[in-house]
């Protein structure tokens, strides 16, 4: 590719993305009145308020440390610090740490890193220069928690690994005191409601509430999971509760009155509590985790405990399939390697839905919670929807990773459907060899089929769950069942065994219709109902494209150098994208049978689908969270579709980041692309081609017919002279205006003139003079066609001897009729011109040898021209007759 995003596909942005490891910050807007919480998530950063979110600006890599102030967010990357202003520019750059900022403090005019080779840099924020630089030596002191205590001017506390705390004057650049700690590593510091008083996180589990400025402990409170990573306080609506987040994800809530635990939230996150706010005067908490998830918790009701108010989380493991779910193109439905599945919303993300976890029993598995849930079914590995009769019955059938029984669920009702289906024989017991493999929804929404590792495909019904059937007399395939498809129509089942047969039968009465063997093994299938062709992914590494109706390979494709994850089509079946382990995704285009599109992506792409509009590709990829979504540019920019030519290195795009790619696309876009090349049409395709000019029909179609125009267009009456007519001078008639000159009165000029004597020459006879020795006949024709018909015949007329030509200019004028017959330009033009000048010049033609045997020459020319183009226009008229009236 010339630059990136140039090809067929371009980065557009990615869903599901809401939380990473990093604490969030939450910040108070003064003239909004109003909070706001900034999270980061990959590369960028997403402010939210209550209700709504702002997606930030986007960082080279991914964000490592979050602060915020009251104006300015700050984020690091590596060993480089930004602040955003506005949640969207980046209006300072601090570059000075050799080694990646692990904290952040914000302190007045002056923002504090601290980097993980223990060196402290205090910068002044609007100059961008250093002001303080501390090196700590990490064996006696490493830098493990920072904190501005409220009200000590120009000091900060730093806790270190080794348990030591430290109280500095960073103005005066002294140590104030140092605390002896607890002989256990601080992991956090924050700032309890009274003054002089912090809470200090322990590796421990404990967490000390202590009086910096006696060095006194006022209470200690321990907690069972593991180091404290977050603290917060509910300050100002007369609660004295102080909350500790866990690595395991629960959190603890401690009276600090009567110093004892109040209430626990297990598994308030699925991985460690990363960031923990309570939101000042009102009684929320907020909490984010690495688990993809941000809630909001309420404490209103009785035992202390919160309730979520509001959450926004994605999949807390990597997707393994998505698709597009209805004809919208709005919603894609994915399921994930944490067993739940989720629709996310390309329009907004209010209108996520979270389906739940499979489980075999959902009464149990809310007993036993998240961890102990034994009865929580494997990750989803394949699954289908249908939106017909989604209101009436489960609409979505998924089979499950390594498991027999094929579970359905309801999109409506957002959660797992009523229907668990299993063949009949195993029913009682489940065995752990005889897997599910593949499963299909028929297009009405009525059935399913699912496919086994045995070789079994069973038709149920979606309503009743009942099984309906099965394929073959005891099964389908001798191998395991490596894909199922159902026509648009129910006419047809076609499926693919591993021991490379694939198969096609009678929907209803079950019968075998064809069986075809193919040149390797099948990893998966992909029909395309509109259009009835079937995509077949091999494994080794090829794909073939087969109609349904012939049931007769068409295309067969090769390139990829990996295991092929996943295929999908374009709305019109025109194009097959697919995804495999090389980490390549590469668009095939079917009429033409070519690769016209290929590029490479970090992290290979496990599942691709294609909008029912067509107007994005969306991927999910190898160990990462997101659903990234792709603008596909042959909808609003000029896009070559040539083949890529086979010595073609495709370049490496950087996928979407979680803001939409605007600013940088669209000035990129200016640029014409490197691969499409204007197309100049030439004068003349071929020799053999008649050729006509771009003149419109009234230069040249009613030549012949000019008199009797003329006669039809007189006036009845003449026209009046007006009493006083304005001066104005006389022009010739012609395109190009041109004034007459005055004539010199001369009363002694006798009135009979000769005009062949006294005529002047025109451009166009002395044009065709010149012509009779140089050959070249390009300036009187482009004369020609500049003028009117009228201007045309006058000159046509003034060839003849008695008009002030010659026999030299009929013959040169001829010649250049026979030069443009040569070369089959201006074919229309040459016609008109000759039959004018036959109808104007017969009786002078038929009387001199010179002018007849030239004649001749050109009559000759014009029948062989004429039959040659006779031929082709009836062959073309005979087919399309055909065409119009054959029964095909």
């Amino acid at each position: 590719m010339a630059r990136e995003g140039a090809g067929l596909f371009a980065a557009f942005r990615v869903l599901g993305r809401f939380s990473g490891h990093v604490p969030h910050v939450l910040r108070y807007h003064g003239r909004h009145r109003e909070f706001y919480l900034a999270v980061a998530v990959g590369r960028s950063v997403h402010t939210y308020n209550v209700s709504t979110r702002r997606p930030g600006n986007t960082l080279p890599q991914d964000i490592t440390c979050l602060a915020a102030d009251r104006m300015l967010i700050f984020a690091s990357y590596d060993n480089i610090l930004h602040a955003f202003a506005r949640n969207k520019e980046v209006v300072h750059t601090y570059e000075g740490h050799k080694a990646k900022i692990h904290l952040l403090q914000p302190f007045g005019d002056h923002v504090i890193s601290v980097d993980v080779d223990n060196v402290l840099i205090v910068w002044n924020i609007q100059s961008e220069e250093e002001y303080l630089q501390i090196d700590f030596d990490k064996a006696t002191f490493a830098v493990s928690a920072l904190l501005h205590p409220s009200t000590y001017l120009n000091k900060i506390l730093l806790g270190s690994e080794q348990g030591t705390l430290q109280l500095w004057n960073i103005r005066s650049n002294k140590l104030l005191y140092s605390f002896p700690g607890w002989g256990l590593a601080v992991t956090t510091l924050e700032q309890a409601p009274a003054v002089d008083v912090v809470a200090v996180g322990l590796v421990s589990g404990h967490i000390i509430v202590h009086n910096i400025k006696f060095d006194e402990t006022l209470m200690k409170f321990q907690q069972d999971w593991g180091p404290i990573t977050a603290i917060s306080f509910r300050t100002a609506d007369g609660h004295p509760v102080m909350a500790a987040g866990s690595p395991v994800g629960h959190i603890a809530l401690w009276d600090l009155e009567e110093k004892k635990l109040m209430c626990q939230m297990q598994d308030a996150h699925s991985t460690a509590i990363a960031g923990m706010t309570f939101v000042p005067g009102e009684p929320l908490l907020v909490t984010n985790g690495a688990d993809n998830a941000l809630r909001i918790w309420i404490f209103d009701g009785p035992g202390g405990t919160g309730r979520v108010l509001r959450s926004r989380m994605g999949h807390s493991a990597p997707p393994t399939k998505i698709r597009y779910h209805g004809q919208n193109g709005e919603q894609i439905l994915s399921a994930g390697q944490d067993g739940t599945l989720q629709s996310f919303s390309t329009v907004h993300e209010k209108f996520n839905k979270s389906l739940g976890r499979g489980s075999i029993n959902k009464k149990k598995s809310k007993k036993k919670g998240l961890k102990l849930d034994t009865m929580a079914l494997p990750p989803i590995i394949a699954f289908a929807s249908e939106v017909a009769h989604q209101s009436d019955w489960d609409g979505i059938v998924a089979c499950h990773q390594g498991y027999i029984t094929c579970t359905t669920w309801n999109y409506q009702k957002t959660s797992m459907g009523a229907h668990k289906l299993r063949p009949e024989e195993f029913s009682k017991h489940k065995p752990i060899d005889i897997y599910a493999t593949a499963v299909d929804i028929t297009s009405c929404g009525n059935f399913a089929v699912i496919g086994m590792s045995t070789g079994q495909v069973d038709v149920y019904n979606m309503q009743s769950g009942i099984h309906r059937g099965y394929y073959g007399k005891e099964t389908a395939h001798e191998g395991a069942i490596r894909g199922v498809a159902v026509d648009g129509l129910n006419q047809l089942v076609i499926t693919a065994g591993s021991e490379g047969l694939i198969k096609f039968w009678k929907f209803k009465v079950k019968d075998l219709v064809y069986s075809t063997e193919l040149s390797s093994s099948p990893s998966g299938i992909l029909l395309h109902r509109d259009s009835g062709i079937l995509g077949i992914a091999f494994d080794d590494f090829t794909i073939s494209v087969l109609d349904i109706e012939t049931r007769k390979i068409v295309r067969t494709f090769s390139g990829h150098h990996g295991r092929i994850n996943d295929m999908t089509f374009s709305p019109d079946g025109r194009w097959l994208i697919t995804s495999s382990m090389d980490c390549s995704i590469k668009t095939w285009d079917l009429p033409s049978g070519c690769l016209i599109d290929c590029f490479l992506v970090d992290s290979a792409a496990v599942s691709l689908t294609m909008s029912p509009t067509g107007d994005f590709l969306a991927s999910a990829h190898v160990d990462d969270l997101g659903i990234y979504l792709w603008s596909n540019r042959s909808l609003y920019s000029l896009v070559s579709l040539r083949p890529l030519p086979a010595d073609y290195e495709p370049s490496l795009v950087t996928l979407p980041s979680t803001c939409p790619m605007q600013d940088a696309d669209v000035s990129g876009d200016e640029e014409p692309c490197d691969e499409m090349i204007e197309y100049v049409s030439p004068e003349q395709l071929g020799e053999q081609l008649v050729t006509l000019s771009l003149l419109p029909e009234s230069r040249w179609k009613n030549l012949l017919n000019l008199d009797i125009i003329k006669k039809k267009n007189k006036p009845r009456e003449p026209p009046k002279v007006p009493k006083s007519a304005p001066f104005f001078i006389p022009t010739l008639p012609g395109l190009i205006p041109r004034y007459i000159a005055p004539e010199e009165e001369n009363d002694t000029q006798s009135k009979v003139v000769n005009l062949g004597i006294l005529a002047q020459k025109s451009d166009f006879c002395i044009h065709l003079e010149e012509a009779l020795s140089t050959n070249q006949y390009k300036a009187p024709l482009d004369l020609l066609k500049s003028l009117g018909p009228s201007n045309i015949e006058v000159e046509l007329r003034g060839l003849a001897p008695e008009g002030g030509g010659s026999m030299e200019v009929m013959l040169s004028f001829l010649r250049m009729i026979g030069m443009m017959l040569n070369k089959k330009h201006n074919f229309e033009l040459a016609q008109a011109y000759l039959a004018l000048f036959l109808k104007l010049h017969l009786k002078i033609l038929s009387s001199e040898p010179k002018l007849l045997e030239e004649i001749s020459k050109l009559s000759m020319q014009l029948e062989e021209t004429w039959v040659h183009l006779r031929a082709l226009f009836n062959q073309s008229l005979c087919v399309l007759t055909y065409m119009k009236s054959a029964l095909l």
